[in-house]
């Protein structure tokens, strides 16, 4: 059974800073896992929401675990077109029409977010795939409907139909869009860093590129070195999440989900991203003093060799 922390422990440092106050509705989602142990503890951590661009990872892996068995060729080249952007970073933004590489495209979609990007993966894997690899994971309150292209068209297609504008800041209905909760989100997590996931060397791609993300003024603003910190954020109007892993020098490793919804969302988005890092670290450092005399698993390992070249 999860602990829960208190919410004054998570919740009102994030409420201040963001200029909120802190109600029952205004609080991080958090949970964090022991990815060697049995330890974990949480907060409102069984709350569906809508992943944004954390979905990146589920699309990822499955590519990666196609590359791994030979489904598919990493190197297989494919076209950004112009009419396929989304926006935003990568080839998301560019003017022209630009080939690259499949395992290039996935190096852009977890290191920069590249909406376009992920949509070309999703599109050479599939969808249904995706979708087939989370219930074999027994991510049981995690769904795949599609990637940053799908989740657009649902943010616009709920838009219309309620007269709202869909840059106001209420993310979307979970349940009708690619969804998990952070219990799941930190569960993928471990399986993902103890090669269970799928082939070792494609849960090795996967460690790689989120180890690369350049984004670290959310879960990693939390941690100073020589915590290594790898993660994978999404962001919507109304969320800002991250879900990675914390390795500490002593060998013990935690998978963290941390998430801020709706007002707590809206705020200063800087401020509210180092909050969602102390969240992130008061979570992991009540569970580790908890754990303290605790038999541990096995030590760190030295890193990542056999990866998708």
């Amino acid at each position: 059974m999860t602990s829960q922390i208190h919410a004054p422990t998570l919740s009102g440092g994030l409420a201040t800073v963001a200029g909120v106050s802190t109600t029952d509705t205004r609080e991080p989602r958090v949970h964090v896992r022991d990815i060697d142990g049995t330890g974990e503890l949480g907060h409102r951590a069984d709350e569906p929401l809508a992943l944004a661009s954390v979905a990146k990872i589920l699309i990822t892996l499955e590519f990666a675990r196609q590359a791994a068995t030979g489904a598919l060729d990493p190197a297989e080249r494919v076209v950004a077109r112009r009419q396929d952007r989304l926006g935003g970073s990568g080839t998301a933004g560019f003017a022209d029409d630009v080939e690259l590489s499949l395992r290039d495209c996935a190096n852009l979609a977890m290191t920069i977010s590249d909406n376009t990007a992920a949509d070309l993966i999703e599109e050479r894997v599939g969808t249904e795939p995706v979708h087939l690899l989370v219930r074999e994971l027994g991510l049981e309150h995690t769904r795949f409907t599609g990637g940053p292209r799908a989740l657009l068209r649902a943010m616009l297609d709920d838009a219309r139909a309620a007269g709202a504008d869909p840059a106001a800041p209420h993310p979307p209905d979970p349940a009708r869009v690619t969804s998990s909760t952070p219990r799941d989100l930190t569960r993928l997590l471990q399986l993902v860093w103890t090669d269970a996931a799928a082939p070792p060397r494609a849960c090795a791609f996967v460690r790689e590129l989120m180890a690369r993300q350049l984004v670290r003024a959310r879960l990693a603003s939390g941690f100073a070195p020589p915590v290594h910190v790898s993660g994978k954020t999404g962001t919507l109007p109304g969320l800002r999440m991250e879900a990675g892993v914390v390795e500490y020098p002593d060998g013990h490793r935690y998978a963290v989900a941390v998430a801020a919804v709706g007002a707590e969302a809206g705020g200063n988005g800087h401020e509210v991203d180092a909050a969602l890092g102390r969240a992130a670290r008061a979570a992991v450092e009540e569970l580790r003093g908890r754990e303290e005399t605790d038999p541990r698993g096995p030590a760190l390992p030295d890193g990542p060799t056999d990866v998708i070249r």
